[in-house]
């Protein structure tokens, strides 16, 4: 569609805050126009398009509470709350299925009568560093179910964390809708030796001129005020300009407490963990062989080492077998700072690997290694805006898809994709038209070169406190990942399950995995490029 057309409708109707973060008070009528954020609904989706994003939307649809505002006392609190084990003593061998009921309360230990909280759960037993995630089903009633699988003998036992309560989460999707520029940008435009700085977003509010910085092929977006003396040509750079505060009432904010509901443990009533006994001699691959990126779980840790139950993963404890593996290839990374972290660990881990140094700012990128000896070249790139990173040149501020249809492929060639944690403070259409214009890439790119190797990291857990909850909470997180794993089933790509790698690791959650977290992940990742020959 034209930049023309999305000119008129994207820059309309939203609450918008300027450089000197003056807010505009929301006139009802105001709350109206804005709905229609930014022009997502003026998407020029096709039928099928328009079809998919429906059902993405009501996949990840969470329950609300029965009425509008529910005081802080009669929100969840995770220590009146409790969960016990169906059938705690009876004989359990690898293999069977665990059974846990979560029970929530509120502050005044009344049981709740709706769902809505956001859980996580895994199985673990910290002498065999052995973990895996659990599988929680919301039953409405302010009951839960939590499905393990047992993969491994010994004592395990049960963890649950409240997350956030359901009060919580409808704090955090009025967020999502209403306050799209809770995080903003900013560009600097130069000529000579004048240069001047605006805010730059998805969207801006009309009221003054912009440069439309929408992308020629994707169609993807992107506008900055435009300078008062310098043309939009003028641009150099790209960076986020900050995180908008008082974002929440005084009664809001009482839902996000570091020591009250933010990631809290909930504890058991009675025995915590059970005694699993090993599987009889005759079944030891308990492999299920297609690659179903919605199994549940994925894979288990055990003595520290990550164990998928789709393929089978070689451990690259030497560098020698990484550079094996990957002689003769070029592996390109594009995302995230989670995947530039598989570009620090190749280059630390692998002697021959050296950094070329392209004068890219640090943290920033793009960044190349190579191994001139083994003909290894190893690109990182980031993905473009909305990306919460400073500062990046403008030339450099590329999309993936593009970066994709230029790329010729092939069984030499490597790509390894994660795309999230930039687009949590956005509605999820934003995402799903990006998905959408990576997919095709990625369709187009398997549909002329079908030996190119293309893998895609899922997001993963972090830590939460009261501010960051606001702008990456995990909840958020999990809908993007929801919606990537959806939109990539079917197609020949793989997944590297860094979700739940962060969910069963005994280490505690943080945006960058722990090392140890990052070499399962590589582990996992080279498995697929240079899998075992059986």
């Amino acid at each position: 569609f034209s930049p023309q057309h999305l000119d008129d409708d994207t820059v309309s109707g939203s609450n918008w805050i300027t450089e000197n973060n003056v807010q505009h008070s929301l006139s009802q009528t105001d709350k109206t126009t804005r709905k229609p954020y930014c022009g997502y609904t003026q998407q020029t989706l096709s039928k099928r398009e328009q079809a998919e994003q429906e059902s993405l939307l009501a996949t990840i649809q969470w329950p609300k509470p029965p009425h509008g505002k529910i005081a802080f006392a009669q929100s969840t609190d995770p220590t009146h709350s409790d969960f016990v084990i169906v059938k705690p003593s009876r004989f359990f061998k690898v293999g069977d299925e665990l059974e846990v009921l979560v029970r929530m309360k509120d502050f005044q230990g009344k049981p709740k009568q709706y769902g809505g909280d956001y859980l996580q759960a895994r199985i673990h037993s910290p002498g065999l560093k052995a973990g895996a995630a659990g599988r929680i089903v919301d039953c409405h009633n302010g009951l839960y179910k939590v499905f393990f699988t047992l993969l491994w003998p010994g004592e395990v036992k049960v963890s649950v964390s409240l997350v956030h309560p359901s009060e919580a989460i409808q704090v955090l999707l009025r967020l999502r809708e209403e306050r799209p520029d809770r995080v903003y940008f900013k560009s600097s435009f130069k000529s000579g030796r004048y240069s001047e700085t605006t805010e730059c977003n998805v969207c801006l509010p009309a009221g003054l001129p912009v440069c439309n910085f929408t992308d020629l092929y994707t169609g993807e977006p992107w506008f900055c005020y435009k300078p008062r003396k310098l043309s939009c040509a003028s641009r150099i750079n790209h960076a986020k300009g900050g995180y908008l505060k008082g974002l929440l009432t005084q009664e809001e904010s009482l839902f996000f407490q570091s020591d009250v509901n933010i990631k809290r443990p909930i504890l058991s009533s009675g025995p915590d963990s059970v005694i699993v006994k090993p599987k009889a001699f005759t079944d030891s691959s308990s492999m299920s062989r297609a690659e179903d990126p919605t199994a549940s779980p994925s894979g288990y840790y055990y003595e520290d080492q990550w164990r998928s139950r789709t393929h089978w993963i070689h451990n690259f404890n030497k560098s020698d077998d990484i550079t094996e593996c990957l002689q003769g290839k070029v592996i390109y990374l594009f995302g995230d700072s989670t995947i530039r972290q598989w570009f620090e660990y190749l280059t630390a881990f692998v002697p021959d690997l050296v950094e070329f140094n392209l004068g890219s700012p640090k943290n920033v990128g793009p960044f190349m290694s190579v191994d001139l000896k083994h003909n290894i070249l190893l690109k990182f790139r980031c993905h473009g805006p909305p990306i919460r990173f400073s500062t990046v040149f403008s030339s450099e501020l590329r999309y993936i898809a593009n970066e994709l249809n230029s790329i010729v492929g092939g069984r030499n060639t490597v790509i390894a994709i994660t795309i999230w944690s930039h687009f949590s403070t956005f509605p999820v259409e934003v995402y799903i038209r990006r998905l959408r214009n990576i997919r095709r890439a990625v369709l187009q790119l398997l549909d002329r070169s079908p030996k190119t190797s293309i893998v895609i990291r899922t997001a993963n857990v972090q830590e939460l406190g009261p501010e960051v909850s606001l702008f990456n909470s995990d909840w958020y997180s999990f809908q993007l990942d929801s919606v990537m794993r959806k939109m990539f089933s079917g197609i020949a790509v793989h997944f590297v399950d860094a979700w739940e790698m962060s969910v069963a690791h005994y280490l505690p959650h943080n945006l960058h995995p722990n090392e140890i977290i990052v070499k399962n992940q590589i582990n996992a990742f080279l498995s697929y490029v240079c899998p075992l020959q059986t």
